[in-house]
């Protein structure tokens, strides 16, 4: 049960951290186009925006590791 909540709360957490790090691009840059067009390799981060988008996409990949355990071993 325990696992389940942690689950949620990683990708939920994770979701709000990377999508801080996004909005910090947008505020610096204003190019709201390479957020929408994100297949396009022109976002480029400053060091502690990518810092904080790598926290942000580890959490949401622990969380679905999580989920995983919780599925097949829990």
């Amino acid at each position: 049960m325990t696992l389940a909540v942690a689950e949620q709360l990683l990708m939920m957490v994770g979701l709000g951290v990377f999508l801080v790090s996004l909005i910090l691009y947008v505020l610096r840059t204003s190019d709201f186009k390479s957020i929408i067009i994100f297949w396009q390799a022109t976002i480029s981060f400053t060091k502690r925006e990518f810092l904080i988008n790598r926290i942000g996409l580890s959490m949401m990949v622990l969380a679905v590791i999580v989920r995983f355990y919780n599925h097949f071993f829990a």
